[in-house]
């Protein structure tokens, strides 16, 4: 695996592809992306058929421990992989997670030498050995090493962080042993973890000593949204990057929104976990915002064009974006509109006019609204493919912004513009 960086923007934001993925190298992915977030390999809402009816999906699908440590026994028996055992990820490179980035995990369930996940049927503790384990038996192109993350509370205090880096470097080491003595794990590369959750000390301390171990990656855990202010995480994410070496990846973990996407990006993250639009699918959500134009809609997942956006200034009808409506997993952001919402009922409309998605070009508002309020399983599938295409074309947006100095000009178009539409059909 080989980061080359094509452009480096003042400020910190890198524009570059991600080459040799994968155990064959034949598999690459442009930076800033995200990867293809999944329950145990499969998108939720869409079958593999429909999922590559949609253009430019990532080339690199996340697995979590947390939906795959229960059924290790199965895929010990199998042998070949959690690859060839779901059978639609063939042709993908594999990063496998601790923690399902679209779930809160409960705290206060970590020893100097367990971690724990959750999966269907309960909590499953896990020491370095068994962890270890799961990741031979499921044979991924990347994995994360086993790390403590529960620095992220609030009231978490200094000496917990402390001993959260601490726990986090020796995981580390023991993976990396483990990794170096594993036939299955031959090729595969193990991204450490930067904790250290707001302090500074400990977060610039996380990334050094883990720079220093030969890991092919980097995950910058603890920054979740909702878990710290806006402009301490950009602080934090800016200083853990200066410590981290150029030619590795930085992957931003619990972060989704596009508006705390942008600020990292700038801060010197490459890559997100999608989740983001799951998390809108399930809470009866489209994504709606502006990002600039792409002379390839779908390609793009579509935006609306700036005449639209011209129109509907002219007309008074767009709205300013402030903080967001609340943190949180279940809450409505900015950036969505409520299909759940009566005043859809008789809208006609597409989701979001341009856009080239299957949903936009074939169904109106009122239709998704209609499946949402009988509880009809098409919506999910519906909205799933219009919110994959839009921040899709979200990240493509961006990375022609990096390449064409158009940066600010993306920024006042998401942050001004791009908001909820909640306003123009009342």
């Amino acid at each position: 695996m080989k980061l080359e960086l094509s452009r480096v923007v003042q400020g910190g934001a890198r524009l570059g592809v991600l080459k040799g993925l994968g155990r064959r190298g034949q598999h690459s992915l442009d930076v800033p992306g995200c990867l293809l977030y999944t329950h145990f390999g499969t998108v939720p809402h869409l079958t593999q058929d429909t999922l590559h009816a949609i253009s430019s999906i990532p080339s690199v699908t996340q697995v979590t421990l947390s939906h795959v440590a229960e059924h290790q026994e199965v895929l010990e028996e199998f042998k070949d992989g959690f690859r060839r055992f779901a059978a639609g990820l063939h042709d993908t490179v594999v990063y496998c997670s601790l923690h399902d980035p679209a779930t809160p995990c409960p705290a206060g369930h970590t020893t100097n030498k367990t971690v724990s996940v959750w999966g269907s049927g309960g909590r499953i503790e896990l020491t370095a050995a068994k962890f270890m384990a799961l990741q031979r038996s499921i044979q991924p192109d990347w994995y994360q090493s086993m790390a403590d993350g529960e620095t992220w509370l609030n009231n978490t205090s200094r000496k917990r962080v402390r001993k959260s880096v601490d726990r986090t470097l020796a995981h580390l080491d023991e993976c990396l042993l483990a990794h170096k003595n594993s036939q299955e794990l031959e090729g595969a590369e193990i991204f450490g973890v930067v904790e250290g959750g707001d302090v500074l000390e400990e977060r610039v301390r996380s990334a050094r000593e883990t720079a220093k171990r030969p890991v092919g990656g980097f995950c910058l855990d603890g920054f979740q949204t909702g878990s710290m202010d806006g402009a301490l995480r950009t602080q934090l994410v800016t200083a853990v990057t200066k410590e981290l070496p150029e030619d590795k990846p930085r992957l931003l973990q619990g972060v989704g929104r596009p508006d705390e996407v942008l600020a990292c990006v700038g801060a010197g993250v490459d890559l997100f976990e999608a989740f983001f639009p799951f998390l809108v699918t399930e809470r009866g959500g489209a994504l709606c915002f502006s990002f600039d134009i792409c002379p390839d809609p779908e390609r793009a997942g579509s935006a609306p064009g700036a005449e639209v956006d011209e129109e509907r200034e002219a007309a008074g009808e767009t709205q300013q974006k402030g903080d967001p409506i609340e943190d949180g997993q279940t809450q409505m952001t900015p950036f969505e509109i409520n299909l759940k919402e009566t005043r859809y009922r008789e809208d006609f409309g597409a989701l979001v006019e341009g856009c080239g998605c299957y949903c936009c070009r074939n169904h109106t508002r009122a239709y998704l609204h209609h499946l949402l309020v009988t509880n009809e399983l098409l919506a999910g599938v519906l909205l799933m493919i219009h919110n994959t295409c839009h921040y899709q074309g979200f990240f493509w947006a961006l990375r022609e912004a990096l390449a064409t100095d158009t940066l600010p000009l993306l920024r006042r178009r998401l942050l001004s513009k791009g908001g909820s539409p909640e306003g123009r059909n009342k």
